[in-house]
């Protein structure tokens, strides 16, 4: 692949060690050549996640969705399949963006081929009785689903999926994701680069001064971050003494998770677009989707044990950290867009985050993200 539009200098002082290294450059956080690029060569080439599969299938058969750049159409058979939102006869789209289908088989809109949720042609209309549509089916796209999220691969690409998780496989597994359910969910539009959020989420240098909330329960200088194999950063915090979860008084109205460490959370950022938060009691994620430089769209989940009926205790006090950041996170963006912007120095604290600028520098210039 071609390299992002961004100037290979500054990305060699962003790749310099820690401690000596600056940010990323202004035209990563501000320049759309840059997020046209990182939508096909991040988000499209590498596995994006796109949700619970349970709620993309519900009440639907295949829908069409956008994966970067990419248009795809979800298939629900017997498991969840990913194809090439294109017609294996003129390439017309099986299916407008957004839309779904309950339909037992898949019908292109222009000339009525149909096709088998597995991907097969069912019906190729007037093509002749010598005509063998066994070469035509659907194009595949690979796709996992992996503690209840779905992930795909656009374009086909990808290193498999399992080098992708490398070493946060072994950390989220004791919280089974899988087996908790949704119980609230809050979407917002944050005006910052979707990098923006994403280093904010991974160090805690700035909550002494912006998340009296957060400090209050969990010590902001606490806990260690993981430096483990896999396209992913991430890292620990502990709880107080005497504090249950992250809640506004410390106090948990849920059920906690067997099997899991009861006195700290782990925030792990699963390149490029999930962010997971492994609570005592709860499991959060952050589901990032940018919509222009200066814009993404963010979905906040909660998911908690069945019998938990009320998870306002855990939503009210993560509503409150998140608007807390999404307005830091808006706030550098400006800056960001200023003409006089320049990349500034990583304290040692923001070692996750200098994880993180290198991974995306590498990406920048072809090279491994999971190096």
């Amino acid at each position: 692949m071609a390299n992002a539009p961004v100037d290979p200098t500054a990305l060699a002082a962003s790749l310099r060690p820690h401690g000596e290294s600056v940010m990323l450059p202004q035209a990563a956080y501000t320049d759309p050549a840059v997020l046209a690029w990182e939508r096909r060569n991040f988000f499209a080439a590498t596995w994006t996640c796109l949700g619970r599969a349970d709620e993309l299938a519900a009440g639907t058969t295949y829908r069409a969705t956008v994966v970067g750049d990419v248009g795809v159409i979800l298939t629900f058979g017997d498991r969840p399949r990913a194809f090439a939102n294109t017609c294996r006869h003129r390439g017309h789209e099986l299916l407008g963006q957004g839309g779904t289908s309950d339909r037992r088989s898949v019908v292109c809109p222009y000339h009525g081929w149909s096709y088998e949720l597995d991907g097969a042609v069912k019906a190729a209309p007037r093509m002749g009785d010598t005509f063998d549509p066994a070469p035509y089916g659907l194009t595949e796209l690979p796709s996992e689903v992996w503690h209840g999220w779905l992930f795909v691969n656009a374009l086909g690409t990808a290193a498999p999926f399992s080098e992708h998780l490398g070493g946060i496989t072994d950390l989220v597994a004791p919280y089974r994701p899988e087996a908790l359910s949704l119980k609230a969910r809050h979407n917002y539009d944050v005006a910052s680069n979707w990098k923006t959020i994403v280093e904010n989420y991974h160090e805690c240098y700035h909550c002494p001064l912006i998340h009296p909330e957060l400090c209050k329960v969990s010590p902001p200088t606490s806990g260690d971050n993981w430096n483990l194999p896999g396209a992913w950063v991430g890292g620990l915090m502990d709880l107080r003494p005497g504090v249950e979860t992250m809640s506004l008084d410390g106090g948990s109205r849920g059920i906690p998770l067997p099997g899991v460490d009861p006195r700290t959370v782990n925030y792990l950022g699963l390149f490029p677009n999930l962010l997971i938060s492994l609570h005592p009691d709860y499991v959060m994620t952050h589901r990032l989707e940018p919509r222009s430089p200066g814009v993404t769209a963010i979905e906040c989940s909660w998911y908690f044990p069945d019998e938990v009926d009320d998870p306002s205790y855990a939503v009210e006090f993560w509503d409150v950290t998140n608007r807390e950041d999404w307005a830091a996170c808006e706030s550098v963006q400006r800056g960001a867009e200023s003409p006089h912007f320049r990349p500034g120095p990583l304290a040692p604290a923001e070692d996750a985050v200098y994880q993180w600028v290198t991974m995306i520098a590498r990406g920048y210039l072809g090279k491994s993200l999971t190096q």
